[in-house]
């Protein structure tokens, strides 16, 4: 019993030094940090808060008008931006995306990723190329990046930043893809932290609830896609119930200087990850009923873009318009 507990106490002195290693502040002034999905939404978020804080960004992106918007709107502010035009999902963009944003900014200290895509529907509309195209960006994209970006994050002794989702944590009905992709970028976030401590690299992975990031509008929508997207961009722009960006982003930026392993974002996801830990069968139980009040599946397995079955409603949203506006969303 007395060897047990020396152990229990051995094991926590040195958990509570590794954490003091990983978890040392990390000052982001003059750092180089890389962004996938860069140019709007959450990106872009994030990219004006770690400029804000004194960083060079990397903007990266499909996209290269989103990406000159992006920008023009973070050097207005005085901020040193370098933009590449990039495929998360293709080995050769990733390797020069990595290349190019050491040349340019000397190196690289924290690489974000960031990019990501969303399915909404349900499952009876869903096929397995769903499942395989979110995983490729959503989960493999991370472990590919991080890899390629290794050797230069080891010599600043650098950064990585994975931002997944609460649905990482608790599968949410008609995101079953979306949940399956980050539950795995959670497993790839959670891999890279134990393998990279001991080289200097921390990892951190964030768990957001929704945010009004104005992308509810490039989601790919399924089943009875008018009600599907109504319901969705509705939620994603809630007062109380969704998080405004630059808050989301500033939380995100503080948890990956702290040094956190893993970081819920937002209350409401605070407390669905509580709930189904502490209460796994009622949180699962209850999921499945509110499933109940969802729209029924389509005769079709088309998908389409959110911005081309908009409604009224959800034109009519303040909120909606304004993150849109505000986050290159338009």
């Amino acid at each position: 019993m007395r060897l047990s507990k020396r152990l229990l106490v051995l094991a926590g002195v040195g958990a509570l030094a590794a954490r003091r290693v990983l978890g040392a502040p990390f000052a982001l002034s003059g750092k180089s940090v890389l962004i996938t999905g860069g140019a709007r939404g959450l990106g872009l978020a994030l990219a004006r808060e770690f400029t804000a804080r004194g960083a060079r960004v990397t903007l990266v992106s499909r996209s290269g008008d989103e990406l000159d918007r992006a920008a023009a709107d973070l050097r207005a502010s005085g901020a040193t931006v370098h933009t590449i035009v990039a495929d998360v999902t293709q080995a050769g963009d990733i390797g020069r995306a990595v290349e190019e944003t050491a040349r340019v900014h000397g190196g690289l200290d924290v690489l974000v990723n960031n990019a990501g895509i969303i399915q909404t529907g349900p499952l009876e509309n869903m096929t397995e190329g769903d499942f395989r195209e979110i995983m490729e960006v959503n989960g493999f994209a991370p472990l590919r990046l991080t890899r390629a970006a290794l050797p230069l994050l080891r010599a600043r002794r650098g950064r990585v930043l994975i931002v997944a989702s609460v649905g990482g944590k608790v599968a949410i009905p008609h995101l079953a893809p979306y949940s399956v992709s980050k539950f795995a970028a959670v497993g790839v976030g959670q891999a890279l932290r134990a393998e990279l401590a001991r080289e200097g690299v921390g990892v951190t992975t964030v768990l957001p609830g929704l945010m009004r990031t104005g992308s509810a509008r490039h989601a790919q929508v399924k089943g009875q896609q008018h009600k599907e997207y109504a319901l969705f961009a509705t939620l994603d722009n809630l007062p109380v119930v969704s998080l405004d960006a630059g808050v989301a982003a500033r939380r995100i930026v503080d948890a990956l200087v702290r040094g956190d392993a893993e970081a819920m974002i937002g209350g409401p996801a605070l407390i669905l990850r509580y709930a189904q830990a502490l209460a796994p069968q009622l949180t699962a139980d209850l999921i499945a009923l509110g499933n109940r009040a969802l729209p029924g599946p389509a005769t079709h397995t088309r998908s389409v873009r959110g911005a081309e079955v908009e409604t009224a409603l959800t034109r009519a949203n303040p909120l909606k318009q304004a993150a849109e506006a505000d986050l290159n969303e338009r």
